[in-house]
């Protein structure tokens, strides 16, 4: 397949994450006040996105309260500074099995798993332009962890996302999960066409070579839109390749939270990298209305609620 780089580029940042990151960088922004001014410092620094998690002040923990969703919401819609929101849906399907030999019962402690309508229950609450998707159930790196998204939920939870006019930005962590994507897509569960984040490097989905994110992209229908990253060393090689290939870019301190090595990162630097990246690559950044017109979504008022 020949390189058709995207000419016109935009900018998601992943802000904080789910992750343990908050005890490896006190970088990662832990209340809804530090999430929000993160959010919004990246914006200044040219993401037209920001995709948010919220934690529990005090421990860093990532949490689904809903206050806490509500307090980065409002922040950010109060603020002078214009920014596309995209909330994570991903969170509740947490699955942790006993250890050894007695995976049953589950670990009740770990275990974070509710049903469709809860999982959204922040979605409903505080109606984000964009929200995530993750379209496969999937083994992370954890020993008896599993990331749980049936058919069944992600039907429902897709279903109550487009009727609540929301637009599920697809996460796709293996070629399969594109697959199911396109069949939500025949059955008129989400919009066509969609949009799709393509998530490299993450134990255990699709490696991050680049043969295997171009037998991700070429899943990818045409007439879709989409955005990849990757992890760690590779977050920043992965602006280029997605570039080259025709997507957009997400960057932020969810999926890495190094400038350099030996040397912590701000998103709003992580941003400003990227867009160094992009704009030598001859393309142009992106600004959030530009976002909304690409992907007909709906810019919410301050204040607005379901």
């Amino acid at each position: 397949m020949s390189l058709s780089p995207n000419k016109n580029v935009f900018i998601t940042c992943a802000v904080t994450g789910s992750g343990s990151s908050q005890d490896r960088s006190e970088l990662v922004p832990r209340s809804p006040k530090q999430i929000a001014d993160s959010a919004i410092d990246a914006a200044r620094a040219g993401a037209a996105v920001v995709h948010c998690h919220v934690r529990d002040p005090d421990t860093g923990v990532p949490s689904r309260k809903l206050e806490y969703y509500r307090e980065v919401t409002d922040r950010i819609r109060e603020s002078e500074v214009d920014v596309v929101l995209n909330l994570t849906a991903g969170m509740g399907g947490d699955l942790v099995f006993g250890a050894g030999e007695s995976p049953l019962p589950p670990n009740a402690t770990a275990t974070d798993l509710v049903g469709p309508t809860e999982r959204v229950a922040h979605i409903a609450e505080c109606l984000p332009e964009i929200c995530t998707l993750d379209c496969g159930t999937m083994n992370f790196a954890e020993a008896d962890y599993v990331a749980t998204n049936t058919p069944g939920m992600l039907r429902s939870m897709g279903s109550q996302m487009t009727k609540l006019g929301v637009r599920a930005e697809i996460e796709a962590f293996d070629t399969g999960h594109l697959w199911f994507a396109r069949q939500l897509v025949e059955e008129g569960v989400l919009e066509d066409p969609a949009l799709v984040q393509l998530c490299m490097g993450v134990p255990w989905g699709a490696p991050d070579d680049l043969n295997t994110f171009m037998a991700m992209v070429n899943n990818v229908p045409e007439s879709w839109t989409f955005s990849a990253f990757s992890i760690s060393r590779n977050q920043m090689p992965f602006v280029a390749a997605s570039v080259l290939a025709g997507g957009h870019v997400r960057v932020g301190l969810e999926d890495n939270i190094w400038l350099d090595k030996g040397v912590l990162a701000t998103n709003a630097q992580l941003v400003e990298r990227a867009s160094t990246i992009i704009t030598n690559m001859g393309s142009t950044i992106m600004g959030p209305q530009q976002v909304r017109d690409l992907l007909n979504l709906k810019k919410r008022a301050p204040g607005s609620a379901a």
